[in-house]
């Protein structure tokens, strides 16, 4: 009789637990999809001032099937072509289960009458220093580089000139790196630029300069309440 009593039970647990199983699983999918979104174009797009921006849209896909149509894109109202700088255009795409995806495009609006290429890697000079409450610390001979992303435009690896980076030993994740953009007359404005590492940027760019005639550049960048005067060459 025990027996039987104890067949019994575990045969009314498994009813049990299967229907809670199916309670709790309903209108839920075993796999869950998210949209692949591909960029049509250059990620990095360079349009020459005062020209008109056409934008070249993105693709999507959702469990390998288009998608493409729920693709929503925002950035492009923000696009002055009159005014050389960098743009950010964003592509995001929503599955019906509410998993969201995006990706984005960098356009930049330069000037192409501006032919100066301050391209090459530089080292911090005498009148280097950081300013913290008064306080002076020079650094000599610490090195950050200059690449040409467009014309006007740099990409530049280390607006803090190898403060953090180099000096102190973090690495690379503590480079402020971003954008500067170059003028006719040589001044020289930052557009953007990030340190991972602590994931902020700076707080204003001021006085950036190129001396064509000695190949120096030089600038304040104001980070984290100091000031980083820095001399290149």
């Amino acid at each position: 009789m025990k027996k039987i009593f104890y067949f019994v039970m575990m045969a009314l647990s498994a009813v049990t637990l299967t229907s809670c199983g199916d309670d709790e699983s309903e209108g839920l999918t075993d796999v869950i999809y998210y949209p692949h979104l591909t960029i049509t174009g250059d990620e990095f797009y360079i349009s020459p001032i005062g020209q008109a921006y056409k934008d070249e849209g993105c693709k999507a896909t959702l469990n390998s099937k288009d998608f493409t149509s729920n693709v929503r894109v925002t950035g492009l109202d923000a696009i002055d072509i009159n005014t050389a700088g960098l743009y950010t255009v964003t592509y995001t795409a929503t599955s019906p289960d509410g998993y969201t995806m995006s990706t984005k495009r960098t356009v930049a609006v330069c000037d192409p009458t501006i032919t100066t290429d301050i391209t090459g890697s530089y080292t911090t000079q005498a009148g280097t220093y950081r300013l913290r409450q008064g306080a002076e610390v020079p650094y000599v001979g610490f090195t950050c580089s200059f690449r040409k992303a467009a014309p006007g435009i740099f990409y530049c690896s280390d607006m803090l000139a190898g403060y953090y980076d180099q000096r102190a030993g973090y690495g690379k994740n503590y480079a402020l790196a971003g954008y500067v953009q170059l003028l006719a007359d040589g001044t020289i404005k930052a557009l953007s630029g990030k340190v991972p590492g602590w994931n902020d940027s700076y707080d204003d760019f001021v006085d950036g300069k190129y001396d064509a005639e000695t190949g120096t550049i030089s600038f304040d960048c104001v980070y984290a309440g100091m000031d980083f005067f820095v001399v290149l060459q």
